[in-house]
Order: structure tokens, then C-alpha cells, then sequence
């Protein structure tokens, strides 16, 4: 049973395991309220998780530590299994989802860990290391839906209450839930008045549905590049702690998600990864009822593909209106694209790719679809630029791909 004791132990036996990790004021987030980020991404492993596996692990019996180790996850639970069990000398064994990050394989392996790479998601994963844990007898730890991994969450709550002990509300990224539960049951045993939201990803909403429903959901299948929080249904444990205990659970869009890790990278000089990153755009597009109030985000991880990484940067510069693509329809005669491009630098704007399309069936013989890519400052000045070339005579087709 999870108890406020049970998390004091796990900060006791974490604190020279982990990093207790900076609170930091971000204002650039949110003209509404006043932001704190907790940086669980520049955690040991780059994820919270590490705390609850590790608090787990130190809690096992011998007998259990000779049998070997067992864990299913999408990245950062592995990572955290594999540097605790090598900490313990324990063998590990770890099933993941063949879609996980490259670098998030690679590290699990760097850590002493064996990686068995499992066909399609997380829960896929699980399914195939509760087999082999039968087959072999391994212990397994599991990612979310164990008090004592829960408790390990948990420290993240006592560090958040110590390092900001007027805190009005905490936000946090939700998969399973381990996180959410261990973070709410430690703030609302020392301060109740505090709110707490979880996030989740609009193409996972595991929890979110469970919540509303009055009763656990099994989704049919997850949809999002935050793959951290890719679960399809969230714990039994979990669940009862979340009803309890969280205030609200709100989702929020692949493309939020990508304005969130941008606008991080930005302002404030951090990396996260798409789960890490949900809290922030819960924050950003006010999907957190609240107005002059001390808000903490988890950012619960940094640990992101670099091969998706510059998608999702082209995502966030769109999403903020500072990647623009407009169509235009033209006469195919000469001088046409210096007036477009003297207009769009006329209004500071900067052309960066140019497509002329001259062999649409649709249009007449003499005509052309001229699209230009632009960077601008922002979504007025992308405005801007677009009625100043109506007023030029050109005609928009197709203002935004």
C-alpha cells in the first residue's frame, strides 16, 4: 500500500542514486500564470523514471535479485532498469517495442542491459516479457503499476513541495500513470489545496478516457510521437490513485506537443521529448484553468529521437506561424516571382524554397502555381505579407500546407 512514510523512504534511498533536478521560472511560457519547470529530462538517464526502478530494484530479496530481471518498456523505464540493475549487479532482460527511439535502445544496451526488440507497441512489449518472466522465472519490474515504483515517482513530489513550497497547482505527463500517481499522493498528503493536472497525448488517451468513463479503458490502438506516454491502457493501481487524488486530465495535440518542444528548445535552452513536453503545452494553450498562479511542469524526459527531431521542429515553426507555404496562382510570364519575393521581403519575411508548377491540368495554358516556402517572425506578419500580395493582384490558392 502506498503510503506518504513509503515515499520518504525512497527519497532516502534515492538521494545519492539520483539527481535531485532544478525547479527552474520559465516566463516565456505563459503570460498567464507563473511557470516552473521540474527538469526531469537532465535527470541521470535523461527520464524520471530511473527513481522508481531504481527504489524498486533496492527493495527486492536476494532470491528475487538471483533470479534475474525482466522489464517491459518504451525507453526510459529500460534505461532506468538497466543502470539500477548494473548499480545491483543484476542480470536484465528488457522488451521493447521495435518502434522505440534508435538512441533509446542503444542506451538501454549501453547500460549492460539485453534488449528483445517486440513487433508494435508498448503493451506488446509487456505482453511479451509477463511470457518470458513465466517461461524463465525472471523478477519483473514493472514500468508503472507498482506501489513501490510509484513511490519512487513519488520524491519528485517532495522535491517540487521543498524547492517551492507555495506552488498552486502541478502538471503532469501521463502514460500509464506511475508518475502522476506517486507526484499527486505526495502533494496532496502535505499541501491538499494544491491542484494537480495530468496530460496526455490527444492519440493515447488511455487515462483520460478511463477517468471520464468512471471505469478502466483498453484502447484499440495509440496514435503519437510521444512515444514515452504510448500506452494503450493505463494501471489498476494507477487508476484508483489518479481518481483519488488528480483534479483533472486534459489532452493535447501532435502539434502542441511539437510548439512545446520547440518553444523549450527556444526560450528555454532545454530538450524534451514529446512526453516530456506535454505538460508545457498544456501550459502554452491554456488548456490549465487557472490565471495569476504558480504552475510546476514536469518535464518528465529529454530523451528524443534526433532523426524525428527536425520534423517535429518544422511542426513547432509551423504550428507558431513562423514557417509559412503559400500557393499562388500566376500568368506564366516573366517578372512574376520578383514581385512575389519583393513583397514578401518588403514585409521583412524570408523565402527559403520556391516550386513553379506549370503542368496542372486544371489550369489554363499560360498559367503556373508558384509555392513558396517563408520563415516569419510570427503568425501576424505571415498575415501580413498575405494581404499585402492580394493587394498586389496575386491570388492565393492555398494559404498554409
Amino acid at each position: 500500500m502506498l503510503t506518504l512514510d513509503k515515499i520518504y523512504h525512497a527519497a532516502f534511498t534515492l538521494k545519492d542514486a539520483v539527481r535531485k533536478t532544478d525547479l527552474i521560472l520559465a516566463p516565456a511560457l505563459s503570460a498567464k500564470n507563473q511557470i516552473y519547470l521540474k527538469t526531469e529530462n537532465l535527470q541521470m538517464t535523461g527520464s524520471f523514471k530511473v527513481r522508481g526502478a531504481y527504489y524498486k530494484i533496492s527493495r527486492l530479496s536476494d532470491e528475487e535479485k538471483a533470479k534475474g530481471i525482466i522489464a517491459c518498456s518504451a525507453g526510459n523505464h529500460a534505461q532506468g532498469v538497466a543502470m539500477a540493475a548494473k548499480k545491483n549487479q543484476i542480470p536484465s532482460l528488457i522488451c521493447m517495442p521495435d518502434g522505440a527511439p534508435i538512441s533509446k535502445v542503444e542506451a538501454t544496451k549501453s547500460f549492460g542491459a539485453e534488449v528483445c526488440l517486440v513487433s508494435d507497441t508498448y503493451d506488446d512489449a509487456y505482453n511479451k516479457a509477463i511470457e518470458l518472466q513465466k517461461e524463465k522465472g525472471y523478477t519483473f519490474i514493472h514500468p508503472f503499476d507498482d506501489v513501490d515504483v510509484i513511490a519512487g515517482q513519488g520524491t519528485i513530489g517532495l522535491e517540487i513541495l521543498d524547492q517551492l513550497d507555495d506552488v498552486d497547482a502541478v502538471v503532469v505527463p501521463v502514460g500509464g500513470g506511475g508518475l502522476i500517481s506517486g507526484v499527486a499522493y505526495a502533494i496532496k498528503q502535505l499541501k491538499p489545496e494544491c491542484k494537480i493536472y495530468g496530460v496526455q497525448a490527444a492519440g493515447s488517451p488511455s487515462m483520460y478516457e478511463s477517468v471520464k468513463a468512471h471505469e478502466k479503458k483498453t484502447l484499440e490502438t495509440v496514435d503519437t510521437f510521444a512515444d514515452g506516454i504510448a500506452v494503450k491502457v493505463p494501471g489498476n493501481e494507477t487508476y484508483e490513485l489518479v481518481n483519488k487524488y488528480v483534479d483533472e486530465m486534459i489532452t493535447v495535440t501532435e502539434d502542441e506537443i511539437a510548439t512545446a518542444i520547440l518553444t523549450l528548445m527556444e526560450k528555454q535552452k532545454l530538450v524534451a521529448e514529446g512526453a516530456g513536453a506535454v505538460s508545457v503545452a498544456a501550459v502554452m494553450f491554456d488548456k490549465i484553468p487557472l490565471k495569476k498562479k504558480k504552475i510546476v511542469c514536469v518535464v518528465s524526459g529529454g530523451n528524443i529521437d534526433v532523426n524525428i527531431l527536425n520534423r517535429v521542429i518544422t511542426r513547432g515553426l509551423i504550428m507558431s506561424g513562423r514557417r509559412n507555404t503559400l500557393t499562388i496562382a500566376l500568368m506564366d510570364k516573366p517578372g512574376q516571382l520578383v514581385g512575389v519575393s519583393t513583397v514578401i521581403s518588403r514585409c521583412g519575411g524570408n523565402v527559403v524554397a520556391v516550386h513553379h508548377d506549370n503542368g496542372d491540368p486544371n489550369m489554363a495554358i499560360n498559367s503556373c502555381f508558384l509555392k513558396v516556402v517563408m520563415e516569419t517572425r510570427d503568425s501576424a506578419q505571415a498575415e501580413l505579407i498575405k494581404r499585402q500580395l492580394e493587394e498586389e493582384g496575386f491570388q492565393l490558392v492555398n494559404e498554409r500546407v
